[in-house]
């Protein structure tokens, strides 16, 4: 869900700064990165369950055997939870023992991909001979939620706690769904809206390209995405896709305003979780908060703050593209490859914006929602999002092409977009292969994902 805190102790005396940190995240174009977060599934290859945290060959093994690879532990209560390195990466332990490898911010899509595999290459090393595998789907195939172990970290068990009384998908989005994201940079507050408002219009888009968890319990789940479905009612308070973020005086200062109305989760004291859900952001600006009366929050709380925000694209100092479903090795890359070419070069961006902004309210939360029923099937404006897609898909290779970043070999990012053309063009994403497989090959079990969608 998010990288360790570096907590800031300067003290929050003005929404001011709150404004300005976000605000610290413009840079000019040469500066921009782009930043590749994937989280998988760890699953014994023989029984097909979730790995504990615990025990000889458990997530905390896991991480330990990563360590040793150059990577520095990060501890809570004794227990490894997180890794860092001197790079700006990190690897993340989810709810439900979800590894998330956390990218660092890297010039181009080769250097990302070149990332993505190496992180690969390294958790398979560490568990060879210990039948672990890693698996790339949306959410969770197989195994119910009483059956997902929960991890030693004091903020979800806090979130645990809470997410029953908001929504009643919650805790599934905690212990049975994974997702790729993409995080990229902005120039400006204008350049940050345009970049918001086209990216959450067809966040949607994104979701039916690489929809892969068409299965719950062990069976079709009657939907192409269930992690974008899990997502609709996880909780209202911070999720969704900003309507607000459409309308005039939209900048810094008005998702501040959302976040900062975003109830909270917990404060971080003397390495403890204290549990503050569901209180106020705003009394504590005011000293008013019940469980640190007469205190106020510092700039590290703000940062924590804001990971407890989950809609389609958040704001940070940097956007994050949050729409995809966790998949295959061809995904990782072509996320970050898709997202980089709509939005990096000032004439596409242009363009995908002249094309959308006439979406209504209506229509962008009605294709939320059709898109996780049926993927590239879904309706739109009298043609299907597999046309939108291919229009998307257009506008990204242009970009690329004109950011020409080459590899050795000369080829440009172009290259990651060639398994996304295949599905737009076909109609076919990896959800609706799995289900092809379901009925046909599999023999209507759900097993042999686990080997076929494997890393």
């Amino acid at each position: 869900m998010s990288a360790p805190a570096k907590p800031s102790d300067e003290p929050i005396r003005a929404k001011s700064q709150l404004v300005e940190y976000i605000e610290q995240g413009c840079k000019p174009k040469d500066a921009w990165r782009i930043g590749t977060e994937h989280e998988k599934f760890v699953f014994d290859q023989i029984s097909l369950r979730p790995i504990p945290y615990e025990g000889e060959r458990g997530i905390r093994s896991v991480l330990a055997g990563l360590a040793d690879l150059c990577w520095t532990p990060v501890l809570e209560n004794g227990n490894i939870i997180a890794l860092v390195d001197d790079k700006g990466a990190s690897i993340t332990l989810e709810p439900g023992g979800q590894l998330e490898l956390s990218g660092a911010p890297l010039e181009t899509i080769h250097d990302t991909c070149f990332e993505v595999h190496t992180h690969l290459r390294q958790v398979k090393d560490v568990v060879e001979d210990q039948e672990i595998g890693f698996l790339g789907v949306g959410f969770q195939p197989k195994w119910a939620l009483a059956d997902i172990p929960r991890m030693p970290k004091g903020r979800y068990k806090i979130m645990t706690d809470y997410m029953p009384k908001k929504g009643g998908k919650g805790l599934d989005m905690m212990y049975r769904t994974c997702t790729v994201q993409t995080n990229l940079d902005f120039s400006s507050e204008a350049d940050m809206v345009k970049k918001l408002r086209v990216s959450l219009a067809l966040q949607p888009v994104a979701t039916a390209l690489f929809a892969s968890s068409p299965f719950r319990d062990g069976k079709p789940s009657g939907l192409i995405s269930t992690r974008a479905d899990v997502w609709t009612d996880t909780d209202p308070d911070r999720t969704g896709a900003l309507p607000f973020a459409f309308e005039d005086g939209m900048g810094f200062e008005r998702y501040v305003d959302w976040v900062l109305d975003v109830p909270m989760y917990f404060v971080y004291r003397d390495g403890r979780y204290l549990d503050a859900s569901g209180l106020s952001f705003r009394d504590f600006m005011a000293g008013k908060l019940p469980i640190l009366k007469g205190e106020i929050p510092t700039m590290g709380d703000w940062t924590d703050h804001l990971t407890t925000a989950f809609p389609e694209v958040r704001l940070k100092r940097y956007l994050e593209m949050r729409g995809a479903d966790g998949g295959p090795w061809r995904s990782l890359c072509g996320l970050p490859a898709f997202w980089a070419g709509v939005l990096y070069e000032q004439d596409v961006l242009d363009a995908a914006w002249e094309w959308v902004k006439d979406w209504t309210l209506t229509e962008r939360q009605d294709l939320k929602r059709d898109v996780a029923h049926l993927g590239l099937k879904a309706p739109f404006r009298g043609e299907t999002v597999r046309e939108l897609a291919l229009r998307a898909m257009e506008l990204a290779d242009a970009g690329l092409a004109k950011r020409r970043r080459l590899n050795r070999s000369g080829e440009d990012e172009r290259v990651f977009l060639k398994s996304l053309w295949v599905i737009a063009e076909s109609g076919q994403n990896a959800a609706d292969d799995m289900l092809r497989s379901f009925y046909t090959e599999w023999d209507g079990r759900v097993d042999p994902l686990f080997e076929e969608y494997a890393y």
